[in-house]
């Protein structure tokens, strides 16, 4: 399955004076590879400025923009318009026989390419996550498979989502205790909580394609914003998507810009500004991912 998609990004900043800006940067190019192939893409400002492209210790394409000029609002837009695929039933992926069962085993050079996606990062300091994962094999439950279903279930049943205006990921501890977030704040969790299971677990930053929208429905949480998710490294099947925020794992829905080890390397929008506390008067976020039409798939036979 392909469709032809484009997303549509703008963010606007407002100060009550005109301030002047320091450099940002910016991911919102999704990643190219076997689920996509981009066929055009800009970023535009509203104040003037000097924008070049780079990547990351990770591979992800960074837009860089210089401003020499002041200015009371900044809008940033970006727009980029591509060929995703996608693949439904991901569930019958084949393991190796090394990975059906918790703890799955890493051969030594997956553990030596792995060790940053393996060791958890957040701290735990009253062993409430670590416990929490334990509750995922009790009593000899330790299909990887299931575990995962497991995981994803107790996202949808238990957990509550909660927008909120605060940049920044909560804690996992602090996401367990209230039993709600934001889709970064689940997606941090389940991978801390992977981690502590031994397996390899990496945050992914992006945007959701949800079809209910093409025809004005109320569309799944996380549609019309930037969303996050996990991604999770089974031997045999490789990188497999997995989104607590709604209970996804597979198909075009998902659409990968940036990967990290923690949330603060994959942040779509960061930069800087120079005037009084009291000039920032707040910021505005619209996100538009549509499909434009269908294609055919050459890989499907």
């Amino acid at each position: 399955m392909a469709i032809i998609g484009e997303i549509t990004h703008s963010t606007t900043y407002r100060y009550a004076k005109p301030v002047t800006f320091g450099t940002h940067r910016a991911m919102f190019l999704p990643r190219r590879g076997s689920s996509a192939r981009l066929l055009s893409w800009s970023a535009r400002t509203s104040v003037p400025s000097r924008v070049h492209w780079t990547t990351d210790s990770r591979s992800n394409a960074v837009t860089v923009m210089d401003f020499t000029e002041p200015g009371r609002e900044l809008t940033f837009t970006f727009t980029v318009r591509g060929i995703y695929f996608g693949i439904k039933g991901v569930d019958a992926f084949p393991l190796e026989p090394r990975a059906e069962e918790i703890p799955v085993q890493y051969t030594p050079d997956e553990w030596t390419d792995l060790a940053g996606y393996l060791r958890p990062h957040a701290e735990d300091p009253d062993g409430s996550v670590a416990a929490w994962t334990k509750s995922f094999v009790a009593g000899d439950q330790d299909r990887t498979t299931d575990v995962l279903r497991r995981i994803l279930k107790t996202f949808r049943t238990d957990f509550g989502y909660r927008g909120r205006d605060v940049e920044g990921t909560q804690s996992p501890g602090e996401t367990l205790r209230s039993r709600s977030g934001t889709c970064r704040d689940f997606a941090w969790l389940m991978i801390e909580t992977l981690r502590r299971l031994g397996l390899a677990s990496r945050f992914v930053s992006g945007y959701l394609y949800d079809a209910a929208l093409d025809g004005g429905a109320v569309g799944m949480t996380g549609s019309g914003a930037t969303h996050a998710w996990v991604q999770v490294f089974l031997p045999g099947a490789g990188w497999l998507d997995y989104d607590p925020t709604n209970n996804l794992n597979g198909g075009f829905d998902l659409i990968p810009v940036a990967i990290a080890r923690h949330p603060g390397q994959a942040i779509p929008l960061a930069g800087s500004w120079f005037g009084d506390t009291g000039d920032y008067l707040g910021m505005s976020i619209d996100v538009a991912v549509r499909k434009m039409s269908d294609v055919s798939d050459p890989s499907e036979g």
